[in-house]
């Protein structure tokens, strides 16, 4: 599990790239940014809500806490950390 409490600054705003369908749950850092790969499809926004719990995860903060304000229905989505 890739640690990424430090960007867990309550206001900041966290892009990443998501992939569905992946054949495991992970989050990694390159130098492009953060992908995310989830192993659930993109409908109903089941993907999102994968991606929602991954992220917290990852941050170290519970799911509440996380806002998807960019690309609901995009691969390229952006949370912030209230």
């Amino acid at each position: 599990m890739t640690d990424l409490s430090h960007l867990a600054i309550p206001g900041s705003e966290i892009a990443l790239r998501v992939t569905p369908k992946a054949s495991r749950n992970e989050i990694r850092e390159s130098e492009e940014g953060l992908r995310a790969y989830v192993t659930v499809v993109p409908e109903n926004g089941k993907a999102n809500a994968a991606v929602v719990k991954l992220l917290a995860k990852a941050l170290g903060v519970a799911k509440s806490r996380l806002t998807l304000i960019r690309g609901e229905t995009a691969r390229d989505k952006v949370f912030r950390l209230d």
